[in-house]
């Protein structure tokens, strides 16, 4: 399937947007892009040691001239990190350069999915869940405002939730 066009996935952590994203990718003959990877490509560091030694606000300076960047581009798939919507400009620039897919899922299934991953700075912390509900607060409704499509990713396999989002593709387009 050929579909014109760019995609943006956004959700918080956990939420399968890497992995979603490169399947959408491939259904759709498209690039797969991943802001985080992106970030971490163009410094030459990982993320984790991005916020040692210039806090959030240094990584998320580098997220928006990346989100800027990939989003310009034509015929992507662009998973973007839990924390991309904060920034209005962000927003804009997902919502008015492409279709924006929030994968949505509930921190029960964030904790499961990130249990043993290191790499997630804004995680290391005593209390992995009620700092998950607290980004979950901040970030839900700045997902919703930003949405074109809103899928559930709770306990549904990677396939079946590429499926929905191509069905959602393929009706928006049948509309008239």
């Amino acid at each position: 399937m050929n579909m014109p066009g760019s995609f943006f996935l956004v959700g918080p952590m956990g939420a399968g947007k890497s992995t979603i994203g490169r399947q959408l990718a491939k259904s759709l003959s498209c690039v797969f892009l991943d802001s985080d990877k992106e970030v971490e490509d163009r410094t030459g560091v990982d993320i984790p040691l991005i916020f040692e030694l210039e806090g959030e606000a240094g990584f998320r300076a580098r997220e928006h001239a990346v989100i800027d960047d990939l989003t310009q581009r034509a015929g992507i798939v662009l998973a973007t990190g839990g924390g991309a919507v904060l920034d209005p400009e962000n927003r804009q620039h997902l919502r008015d350069r492409g279709q924006v897919i929030y994968l949505e899922t509930s921190v029960d299934q964030q904790l499961t999915r990130t249990a043993r991953d290191r790499n997630r700075p804004l995680l290391q912390t005593e209390n992995p869940r009620a700092r998950l509900e607290e980004l979950m607060r901040i970030r839900a409704p700045l997902y919703r405002e930003v949405a074109h499509h809103i899928v559930d990713t709770d306990g549904r396999r990677v396939r079946e939730v590429v499926d929905d989002i191509l069905q959602r593709i393929r009706d928006e387009q049948a509309a008239p």
